[in-house]
C-alpha cells in the first residue's frame, strides 16, 4: 500500500511536467505582433528616409519656388543633428542601422556631381562652406 501511494504521488508531481501549457490565441500571437509592429515601424522610418532622399535628389537643382522649398526642407532635415524628435534623420538612421554622416557626404557629393555645369562651381563652394565648422 505504501508503494502504491508513493507511485501515485510521483505521478501527480511529474504529470504536470509533461502536460502542455494552456495559452489563449491572443497570448500566443502577441509575441509575433510585437515583433511585426517594430518591423512596421522600421519600414515606416525607412520610407520617411527614402522620401527625404528622393526629394533631395529630385529638387537639388530646382529653379521653381516649390522645388526649391522641397529641397530646402529635405536639406534641413538631413543635415540636422537634432535627436529630440523620434523621426529625426539621426534617429531614423540609427534605427535602420545606417551611418548618417556617410549618407550626408554621399548626398553632398551627388549634388555636386550632378549639378548643371553653370551652377556646379556655386554648389561646390556652398558645400565646402557648410562642411567647414563655424567659429
Amino acid at each position: 500500500m505504501q508503494g502504491r501511494t508513493r507511485n501515485s504521488a510521483m505521478q501527480d508531481r511529474s504529470g504536470g511536467l509533461f502536460e502542455p501549457d494552456v495559452l489563449l490565441p491572443g497570448q500566443f500571437f502577441s509575441f509575433f505582433r510585437k515583433e511585426a509592429g517594430f518591423d512596421r515601424e522600421r519600414r515606416l522610418m525607412l520610407a520617411v528616409l527614402e522620401d527625404a532622399i528622393d526629394c533631395f535628389q529630385k529638387h537639388a537643382h530646382a529653379t521653381d519656388l516649390r522645388g526649391k522649398q522641397l529641397f530646402a526642407e529635405s536639406w534641413e532635415w538631413i543635415m540636422s543633428p537634432d535627436r529630440r524628435w523620434l523621426f529625426s534623420f539621426e534617429n531614423i538612421c540609427q534605427i535602420v542601422d545606417m551611418n548618417p554622416d556617410y549618407i550626408r557626404q554621399g548626398l553632398k557629393r551627388w549634388r555636386v556631381d550632378n549639378a548643371p555645369r553653370i551652377a556646379s562651381d556655386e554648389i561646390a563652394v556652398e558645400t565646402l562652406a557648410e562642411a567647414s565648422p563655424a567659429h
